[in-house]
């Protein structure tokens, strides 16, 4: 069975893709901006969201340091389901 990334693993590559990507572009801009070339900049920033894509969208073991604790079906029978219960509103009479 594929372990699937769990909630801080998906909190951790969030962070990371944006972090990475802001830092691209601000790379990007700066040497785009010293070398007078648009072209520079773009393959710069390119670059970044290729390698930032390679860190945070496969399902690195990073990623999984905190798994998920399912309960056992077998053990979920043992304990009652919570009842639903109706409510009933009481609506307040104002006078105008």
């Amino acid at each position: 069975m594929t372990q699937l990334m769990d909630w801080q693993g998906q909190k951790l590559a969030e962070q990371l893709m944006q972090i990475m990507l802001l830092i691209f572009a601000v790379v990007a801009f700066m040497a785009g901006y010293a070398t007078g070339s648009f072209q520079m900049m773009i393959q710069i920033y390119a670059a970044g969201v290729v390698l930032t894509t390679l860190i945070t969208v496969p399902n690195w073991p990073w990623f999984n340091r905190n798994p998920l604790k399912w309960l056992d079906p077998t053990e979920a029978d043992k304990h009652p389901k919570p009842q639903v219960q109706s409510v009933t509103s009481k609506k307040k009479s104002s006078k105008k």
